[in-house]
């Protein structure tokens, strides 16, 4: 599995906020997306999840093995922890049992039979991050994951991007906050953007950190 994005554009609102952006993600990397609001992230992983079509070059095909997990959860309040996981694992084919591994994986078991929408904000997102180990899709894009939780459950999270890398898979998280899975590698939109601005005649390779 290797994904090559190739002088990638994306537009927000009608404006051109990423231009010439080129790298490589391949099985067990990891790319950690920095920059302050409004330089770009959301919309790279947008685009990168098909969400919203590029504006110019290439998204390396990625949209087809990646699960988008963005600032919204994606619960459904009605059902129960136990519903909402079984919904997602039947609707994405999971393997048998995995709903129950993606339960334990959150701490999530003492709270099967709850109804979402009883859940405080952080226990929210954990079942909502909860969906990724349902998901047989093999690239995380997740946009700012760590938002409302507590520090045992943003170590739970690292522990399971971690396996997740391990296993074959592979992420691009945009953060502020997290020092992000060991070995992976940095794009600066900001100075990407900055870069760009300065280099004539079309794409060039990011610099990755």
């Amino acid at each position: 599995m290797e994904f090559r994005v190739r002088d990638l554009g994306c537009r927000r609102g009608g404006r051109a906020v990423i231009a010439h952006l080129s790298f490589d993600l391949a099985a067990g990397q990891a790319i950690l997306l920095r920059g302050p609001n409004g330089s770009g992230k959301t919309t790279l992983l947008r685009t990168l999840a098909g969400l919203q079509p590029e504006a110019a070059g290439d998204a390396g095909g990625m949209a087809a093995e990646a699960v988008y997990a963005g600032h919204a959860d994606g619960v459904k309040a009605a059902l129960s922890v136990a519903e909402n996981l079984g919904f997602w694992a039947e609707v994405l084919g999971a393997a048998p049992g995995a709903a129950g591994r993606a339960m334990a994986a959150f701490g999530l078991g003492g709270l099967r039979d709850r109804p979402a929408g009883w859940l405080s904000a952080g226990q929210r997102r954990r079942l909502g991050l909860a969906r990724l180990l349902v998901d047989p899709r093999r690239v995380w894009l997740l946009d700012e994951p760590t938002v409302s939780l507590d520090a045992a459950s943003v170590a739970t999270l690292e522990r399971v991007i971690a396996e997740h890398l391990a296993a074959g898979g592979a992420a691009i998280i945009a953060t502020h906050v997290a020092a992000g899975p060991a070995g992976a590698r940095v794009i600066d939109l900001a100075a990407h953007a900055a870069r760009a601005a300065g280099v004539a005649g079309g794409a060039f390779d990011e610099a990755l950190t």
